[in-house]
């Protein structure tokens, strides 16, 4: 009888074992490498991780890695394995495909097999004045003292800006980070800075919070002579915002590669526009993503993103398949 009951326990533990092996093969696991920890847009990758759980029931587990920019992450996409989902601005997979710029000399194969799943929030251009020193316009910043801060995307496209609009000598540019732009602003130090975050950025959310400030428009002319993408945000984004704010903006896209299967993209791709109704409930930055924005990636899409994109009846270029 001994026997028979240690049987039945080893039994009972084999089966048990069997029940965790099936679990653990069911539950797909995914690597999503965003941003700085600090950033809106590894905000963003928790926010799409924990989405993804609720939307699959746990079937796929998002696990979010920090890092030092969309650079690494493109790099790494060409020795990561498996399940690797990224988000990058496509102007820089262009440049890897092509070995330009910081990918010059890189083996470019690897990169070829990038593929696209979905836009997420754009880096949207804030200029961002005090109402109370008449700066209405790009042009008004002329002799007033501007905070770029240093070294990120908003920091490098600002400087580009006011030297495309002829202020690069007519604005006394302040020596500080982005981080006391907010401070700065209020007590006078600085008559403006330049931020870049998808709307509603969190630290001109502050600072209108705080302050009466002007988020200034950029005229259609300015907008195309940048050479980036239309932002609208919309009357309201802000406190005191009585006006759409029309600005530029850099498209972000989530990326995989071709060695992500295509049922795991597809699942991806449905349970993102699925739960991004929900997740504009909880952060605003979401309601920005359209259907639309499917016309900014440049190259392919993932097969299994296609196979939804078909199902919704969402805009595809035959040149994108």
């Amino acid at each position: 009888m001994k026997i028979l009951r240690t049987i039945g326990v080893i039994a009972a533990g084999i089966s048990l074992l069997g029940g965790l092996s099936t679990a653990a093969q069911a539950e797909t696991r995914v690597t999503l490498k965003s941003a700085k920890s600090a950033s809106s847009y590894y905000q963003m990758a928790a926010q799409l991780a924990e989405a993804t759980k609720t939307g699959t029931n746990g079937d796929i587990i998002v696990t979010v890695e920090e890092s030092q920019g969309s650079v690494q992450n493109v790099m790494e996409a060409s020795v990561r394995p498996g399940n690797y989902m990224f988000t990058s601005p496509p102007a820089l997979v262009e440049a890897a495909r092509e070995g330009k710029g910081a990918f010059k000399g890189r083996p470019t194969e690897k990169f070829a097999e990038i593929r696209a799943l979905f836009p997420i929030p754009s880096l949207t251009m804030h200029f961002v004045a005090r109402a109370d020193r008449g700066i209405n316009t790009l042009d008004d910043l002329a002799g007033k003292t501007v905070l770029l801060g240093k070294g990120s995307f908003g920091a490098k496209e600002g400087e580009k800006y006011l030297e495309l609009f002829g202020l690069k000598d007519k604005v006394e540019l302040a020596s500080a980070e982005l981080s006391n732009a907010v401070a700065a602003l209020k007590n006078g130090q600085i008559d403006a800075f330049v931020t870049a975050g998808s709307w509603p950025a969190p630290n001109v959310i502050e600072a209108a919070a705080g302050m009466d400030v002007n988020v200034l428009s950029l005229s259609d002319e300015q907008i195309a002579k940048t050479g980036r993408d239309l932002a609208v945000i919309p009357a309201g984004s802000y406190n005191g915002q009585t006006k759409d704010i029309h600005t530029s903006s850099l498209s972000v896209i989530a990326y995989a590669t071709t060695a992500m299967d295509d049922d795991t993209a597809y699942a991806l791709t449905k349970t993102f526009w699925d739960q991004k109704t929900k997740m504009g409930q909880d952060a605003k930055w979401w309601k920005g993503v359209t259907p639309e924005m499917l016309a900014n990636i440049k190259g392919k899409i993932h097969p299994g993103a296609l196979r939804y994109y078909a199902e919704a009846g969402f805009p595809v270029r035959d040149v994108q398949k």
